[in-house]
């Protein structure tokens, strides 16, 4: 089931969850927090969350790291910041350099999360499905088309 499909019986659906403007290519990032504060700012920016959620993504990632392996990190917010979400959506930023998530681990795929409910965890577990494919993955950290992030990922 892809991203698209999670949602198509949802009566309260305001957005649709990944676009292209939801979508930075080719980002320059200096710090885990710099990259966490990209992929938050998208989804605020496009009507996602509220400003308070940026903050609870950065203490999320205080808390414990959201890098999954395989080059991705997939910061969200805390359980408490869900009250900040207006719609589910995700953020999609390529760093081909790579940013250190800690512990030596470089992540060139930055996603962030806001998911109404449980909505995150149905995300979560179809990220990691999608980026288990290291062919997929390695195709996501090197496009510069955001049309190719969008069929990868929908």
């Amino acid at each position: 089931m892809g991203f698209s499909d999670m949602f198509k019986n949802k009566k309260n659906k305001k957005k649709e969850m990944l676009t292209k403007d939801l979508v930075k290519l080719d980002v320059k990032a200096d710090s885990m927090e710099e990259a966490v504060k990209i992929a938050g700012r998208l989804l605020y920016e496009n009507g996602y969350v509220e400003e308070e959620y940026l903050a609870a993504m950065q203490e999320r990632e205080r808390d414990v790291s959201t890098y999954m392996g395989n080059g991705v990190a997939i910061p969200h917010g805390t359980n408490e910041s869900k009250k900040y979400i207006i719609s589910t959506g995700i953020s999609f930023v390529q760093i081909p350099d790579g940013v250190d998530f800690g512990d030596g681990n470089i992540a060139k795929l930055v996603i962030g999360i806001a998911g109404q409910g449980d909505e995150h965890l149905k995300i979560l577990q179809n990220l990691a499905t999608a980026l288990q494919d290291d062919k997929k993955t390695n195709l996501l950290i090197e496009t510069d088309d955001k049309k190719t992030v969008l069929d990868s990922l929908l």
